[in-house]
């Protein structure tokens, strides 16, 4: 089963000097404006999320933005599995300019068949009438453990993005483990993060670790994870997070970078 998110911040990105419109810098990310990921191979389980930059939109004398995005999602034979009517939208540009940045996410199903599949985004100015596409290849891979759904929030609940993360903030990382066994109707599985510096060396001695073993409803196909960071200085870093499903012994990692700003 497929569900669908085709949405745009409200506020400007970097003025653009484009004049009609197109949909740039089009990448693969973990999540809603987080960080890019280096491969599109996806478990079932897990969120495609395409982001992209929308260059030439026309705001209106109160920098209000009126466009639409519309989504369709094909298999490797160009099969239309999945389809959403352009949706009105609106965003002001607060801070001036004349692009936006943009998003559109395909959460894959658990049960979704294994292939390649695009997905293809049209935004459509409506004050001009200007359209623009682009696409977004990726494998789904056959039904296994590993981690999916990651993303960054600046809250415990997983809703708001935190695309800028700076010290002095906290930081959740969340995602989800997928395709593990059970022991006596239960999951048994451990997590461990570490955090790299700059130089690929530990930030602490001891990693964060946690464990999942008991109150899984007995049909969960997935289990939610999550841990918190605080942020007490600036640098560059690679979070590391690896999960062990310890009733079938098989284990499964993921990592992605993570800037810090200075505060000034």
């Amino acid at each position: 089963m497929w569900t669908s998110i085709a949405l745009v911040s409200v506020l400007a990105w970097t003025p653009g000097q484009a004049d009609k419109l197109a949909l740039t810098h089009a990448r693969s990310t973990y999540g809603v404006l987080g960080a890019t990921r280096p491969d599109n191979k996806l478990l079932p389980g897990d969120t495609f999320v395409l982001s992209y930059d929308i260059e030439g939109v026309k705001p209106d004398a109160t920098g209000k933005v009126l466009y639409s995005v519309a989504m369709e999602v094909t298999d490797s034979d160009g099969k239309a599995i999945f389809k959403q009517a352009p949706k009105d939208l609106e965003a002001y540009n607060a801070l001036g300019g004349n692009s936006l940045p943009g998003y559109a996410s395909a959460r894959v199903g658990l049960d979704q068949q294994a292939g390649k599949y695009t997905v293809k985004v049209t935004v459509t100015d409506r004050a001009t009438k200007s359209s623009s596409s682009v696409s977004g290849t990726y494998e789904i891979l056959a039904k296994g453990f590993g981690i999916v759904n990651l993303r960054t929030t600046s809250d415990p609940e997983g809703n708001a993005a935190a695309p800028f993360p700076a010290e002095g903030q906290s930081l959740w990382i969340n995602f989800a483990a997928v395709g593990f066994g059970r022991d006596k109707d239960q999951p048994n599985l451990s997590v461990v993060m570490r955090v790299l510096d700059e130089n690929g060396k530990p930030t602490v001695e001891k990693p964060f670790t946690g464990e999942v073993n008991k109150d899984v409803p007995k049909n969960a196909q997935s289990v939610p994870m999550q841990f918190m960071l605080d942020l007490n200085r600036a640098g560059k870093f690679t979070v590391e997070l690896k999960a062990t499903d310890k009733s079938s012994g098989k284990t499964a990692t993921l990592s992605f970078p993570l800037t810090v700003l200075k505060m000034k």
